[in-house]
């Protein structure tokens, strides 16, 4: 019988983990025992998983409510302009799918970062003098909210503190979060079309702030920010040398009045990083298709961020391959009625809605310039049996059916989001019923019912 010992020895602080003998005799074999181990089960959840928490869902998800069931319920909640089929995309959005899909050039793996074709249309679609960009300034993501992610990732480490707008898109939070990154929020204005508060902007900078987070046209505000505002944030920037992540996912979504600016455009000095993608201009979601253009006139990044931007993307090999196969014909091919007539009828909601809740005492809508959304102030001195947005919100849900996010979930108490991507007539009836609502609980200054409320 032939008998061998292999043992593996603590050192240190460490007891010995293993103790085996082999017998060789035949087939036999037994394990001795194992030291300093006893087996048991200790599954347990990570500690990003832990600290991963969205506060919209949160916050939903905690309105343990019912809507009348005299009523048909209509949700202004949901930021996805595909809900009623009022907004479809273009035919020709759909026709360079079916010959991507039918070529069958885009059914293998592309590498993580995009096929090289589809980075350099993007690169051309968004390339100017102010801002030029070629194929390896462009990083292909599943989605905005991944590059949102990985820009995010390559930038700041744990412990160290981005600065995030508020209100602001909740998901930033979520993610910062997670990674063990900290939050710290700068306000901005309702009374300046929700303007930076640049003063208090610059006051959180400190010493492990990684990056500054503009969302420009804006969620969940509806507001689009001036060149000359623009100006003013990048020399915030450039003064406390701080990069800028740029989430311009609505970028060109902006109404007739007004001109959108992409941030990269106004600054030869401060390094960008503009994520964008199809979903809400092309009004296809949940095709996933998101980039990071990579702004670095200055070579300020340099090699690192990008390649730390190549081996993030490595972790999931990239996003949808066909959709990247259509690239081209989407950014190309869509013709400019389309993206005409979608504004034309986010324009025409919007003049609604502001229209018929200006109207409605006791809230005081705050008049939108782009992207998708109108943010509403709850005078709640008005409205005393409800303690915050949240019951606000709840009670209309219950008794009006009509569901609109609290902007708690944005971090802006006493206010809440309306979606205005909903046909008209829902809009219509949606603030009718609002305007009910708030006729039957509003109270005037001496703390009764003000008769006046109807006017």
């Amino acid at each position: 019988m032939d008998s061998y010992l292999i043992q593996v020895n603590g050192c240190g602080d460490h007891a010995p983990v293993l103790d085996v003998h082999l017998k060789t005799n035949g087939n036999a074999m037994s394990l001795g025992k194992v030291k300093g181990r006893k087996p048991r089960w200790a599954v347990r959840a990570s500690e990003m998983s832990k600290k991963t928490f969205n506060p919209v869902r949160a916050i939903v998800d905690s309105m343990k409510v019912e809507p009348n069931p005299k009523k048909a319920m209509i949700s202004l909640s949901l930021g996805d302009p595909t809900v009623f089929g009022n907004l479809p995309t273009n035919d020709e959005v759909t026709r360079a799918m079916k010959e991507a899909l039918d070529s069958g050039r885009y059914d293998g793996y592309a590498p993580s970062v995009g096929y090289q074709s589809s980075r350099e249309t993007v690169a051309a679609y968004y390339n100017c003098p102010e801002a030029p960009l070629k194929a390896q300034d462009v990083i292909l993501t599943s989605g905005c909210s991944q590059a949102i992610e990985l820009a995010l990732a390559v930038l700041a480490n744990p412990g160290q503190n981005i600065l995030v707008p508020r209100p602001g898109f909740s998901l930033y939070k979520t993610l910062a979060l997670s990674m063990g990154i900290e939050v710290k929020l700068y306000n901005l204005l309702p009374e300046k079309a929700w303007e930076i508060d640049l003063k208090h902007l610059e006051s959180l900078v400190d010493e492990k702030t990684a990056c500054l987070i503009v969302n420009n046209p804006s969620n969940p505000c509806g507001s689009v920010f001036s060149k000359s505002h623009l100006q003013k944030i990048l020399a915030v920037a450039s003064r406390q040398c701080v990069p800028i992540l740029a989430d311009e996912i609505y970028g060109d979504m902006v109404f007739a009045d007004c001109k959108y600016e992409p941030i990269a455009t106004l600054s030869t000095n401060v390094p960008i990083l503009s994520c964008g993608g199809l979903a809400k201009r092309w009004l296809v979601p949940g095709w996933r298709m998101g980039w990071i253009l990579i702004h670095d006139r200055r070579d300020i990044f340099g090699n690192e961020i990008r390649d730390g931007l190549v081996r993030l993307s490595q972790r999931i090999l990239g996003p949808c391959t066909i959709v990247q196969g259509a690239l081209e014909r989407i950014l190309h091919r869509t013709p400019p009625e389309f993206y005409h007539n979608t504004l034309s009828i986010l324009k025409s909601n919007a003049d609604l809605c502001y229209a018929a809740l200006s109207a409605i005492p006791g809230l005081k809508p705050v008049r939108p310039a782009g992207a998708m959304y109108l943010m509403v102030e709850i005078e709640m001195e008005h409205f005393p049996e409800f303690e915050n947005d949240v019951e606000f919100t709840e009670r209309l849900i219950s008794e009006q059916s009509v569901f609109c996010l609290p902007a708690t979930c944005f971090e802006y108490p006493n206010f809440f989001r309306v979606v205005i991507t909903v046909p008209a007539e829902m809009i219509i009836e949606a603030c009718s019923r609002i305007q009910e609502f708030c006729e039957i609980h509003y109270q005037g200054a001496e703390g009764v019912p003000d008769m006046e409320c109807d006017k």
